[in-house]
């Protein structure tokens, strides 16, 4: 592979395909971490910027040097439609690494969402173009293109280990993360948690406002008689 370590292209990695990320039919973001004991839930830093709607996609992975994102660029060259970008700035909250140019291109591409773990900039201008993002807030501040950085490694996002072809789901509540070899475990069991929830909801409108297991834990835990 040409490059050194921190600074190459990593082209090629398994994609989920279209009947994995089918399987999660509309299991948010709080759903999914559930399913997951709560471990691939994003930091609650990481917000959207606009009110966008869910999405789920497969993750193209980004890693920048702080102040820098040439490989952002060269990443969404290589996007394919349907895929989430999810980017390290090595913490960095000054520099906005992404903004209206490169949505636009995004939006060519047929990238469905970018999740950045950092600042983000032109803030009308993406919800303009109804591309969500989500970050830990917005900045003026653009960004030098002279790396180092790369795409397809994997990369740390909002506390996250990500790897590219992951599952990533992304809502009002924020981005949860599905590792891909374990993906239809996990759309499994987010199909029972909603199953779970719906029926919850019934005892909840005939008038079961409290459920009955939680008495049950008080007692064995001799809180209540």
């Amino acid at each position: 592979m040409p490059g050194k370590p921190g600074f190459r292209i990593h082209s090629r990695w398994s994609h989920p395909g279209a009947a994995v990320l089918a399987a999660f039919g509309s299991a948010s973001a709080a759903q999914v971490a559930d399913c997951m004991s709560r471990l691939g839930a994003m930091d609650s830093g990481i917000r959207p910027v606009w009110r966008s709607p869910r999405v789920i996609g497969s993750a193209l992975t980004v890693w920048c040097h702080s102040g820098d994102n040439l490989m952002l660029h060269k990443a969404l060259s290589l996007a394919l439609p349907g895929d989430i970008v999810v980017m390290n700035t090595q913490g960095n909250t000054v520099n906005a690494g992404f903004g209206e140019l490169l949505a636009t291109s995004a939006v060519k591409s047929g990238v469905r969402a970018v999740i950045v773990d950092g600042v983000v900039r032109d803030a009308d201008a993406l919800e303009r173009l109804a591309l969500p993002v989500y970050s830990r807030g917005v900045s003026p501040n653009g960004c030098d293109k002279d790396g180092p950085g790369e795409v397809g490694a994997i990369v740390a996002c909002g506390g996250v280990a990500v790897r590219p072809g992951d599952i990533v789901i992304a809502d009002r509540d924020g981005v949860t993360v599905v590792p891909q070899t374990d993906a239809l475990e996990v759309a499994r069991l987010a199909a029972e948690q909603i199953a779970r929830e719906e029926k919850r909801l019934a005892e909840i409108e005939k008038g079961v406002l409290t459920r009955p297991e939680i008495d049950e834990t008080l007692r064995r835990l001799k809180v209540i008689d």
